[in-house]
């Protein structure tokens, strides 16, 4: 089930004897997690009946032991297992031995009055295991990161629901801002939410002014600028960075980056490929592949071929002590703005 889904069965519902949450979105997980507490405080249960086991420090023996116990004055014990790391083709070391027979066999009749939460926030389970295919016939909850429609769409109920409103190019850069990614989202909504006030709209220079940006958003933006031609803003945001103490080798290999996946996503649209395909065989998030994509419909290959040729040769030539590394940058970007003008 999703997390929506999940939720509401974890407040309102009679709970499932066993769960398993997977996915590695952090603030989905940390909502069910507290959906969870908040239900056992609900419930009016004493505290003994809940318990939590790192599994790269406590033996699953202790886990089905605990599982087996009768609760203390209330219908059920709550019991969170953390860490459960033999559910991944992962191998570790200094952990203790883990009596996975003895937790199939539990899983077959799990006690109603013994509620299992497994966290397996991880990117992969090994679904071959015998215990991971047990696990997945129990209650999945899926905590995975929100497709951008999705992800658009808890945001915007989210600042409805505090009566905010923020108008489309804030809320395009806020994402691009907090790269995709929800919990981040959410570490920074608060501030503008805070801001605008009841009643009020989230622009865009309450975005740009409080929500921090990356070197990477950056040199996203000097990238945008440089293929718009715009000689003077790129002019402006390389001093900028420079003056802020970062090395133009290290800019050069960012925008070397940067320029590579504009390059691969026309070589890959060119051959047939759409967003979705681009993204998994890049392995970049699929917002960053639209956005490369409507940059270079705009551009022929060659250019796009030409410019990282340069960059790479630049790279080459100050590494090598051939060249001065400002004025090499300065040079790119001054030529490249010239030749997009024409």
């Amino acid at each position: 089930m999703n997390t929506q889904e999940a939720l509401q069965q974890i407040r309102t519902a009679p709970l499932k004897s066993v769960y398993l949450v997977t996915g590695t979105e952090d603030y989905l997980v940390q909502e069910i997690r507290q959906a969870f507490l908040d239900r056992m405080k609900k419930d009016d249960l004493e505290e003994l009946n809940f318990m939590s086991f790192d599994m790269e420090e406590n033996g699953l023996g202790a886990v089905i032991d605990e599982a087996e116990t009768l609760p203390f004055f209330g219908d059920y014990r709550l019991i969170f297992v953390e860490n459960p790391y033999f559910l991944t083709g992962e191998k570790k070391s200094n952990v203790p031995d883990q009596d996975v027979d003895g937790l199939v066999d539990y899983l077959k009749q799990p006690l109603d009055t013994s509620i299992l939460v497994f966290w397996a926030n991880y990117p992969k389970l090994d679904a071959r295991k015998k215990i991971t295919k047990a696990l997945k016939k129990t209650a999945v909850i899926e905590a995975a990161p929100l497709q951008e429609r999705d992800l658009r769409n808890f945001l915007q109920r989210y600042i409805s629901n505090e009566n905010v409103k923020i108008s489309k190019e804030a809320f395009d850069l806020f994402l691009r801002l907090t790269d995709f990614d929800l919990s981040k989202a959410m570490n920074e909504i608060e501030k503008l939410l805070l801001l605008a006030g009841e009643g009020g709209t989230i622009t865009l220079q309450l975005v740009q002014d409080l929500v921090p940006k990356t070197l990477e958003h950056n040199i996203f933006e000097l990238t945008e600028q440089i293929l718009k031609g715009d000689t003077e803003k790129a002019y402006q945001t390389y001093e900028e960075l420079h003056l802020q103490g970062e090395e133009t080798i290290k800019l050069t290999a960012i925008l070397i980056g940067q320029i590579r996946l504009l390059l691969q996503t026309k070589l890959l649209q060119k051959n047939g490929y759409q967003q979705a395909n681009i993204a998994e065989t890049l392995g970049v998030h699929p917002y960053r592949v639209k956005l490369a994509m409507q940059q270079v419909a705009k551009f022929p290959l060659n250019l796009l071929v030409s410019m990282y040729d340069e960059l790479v040769e630049n790279d080459y030539e100050v590494k090598t002590g051939q060249a001065d590394k400002e004025m090499n940058f300065q040079l790119f970007i001054l030529k490249t703005t010239e030749k997009i003008k024409k």
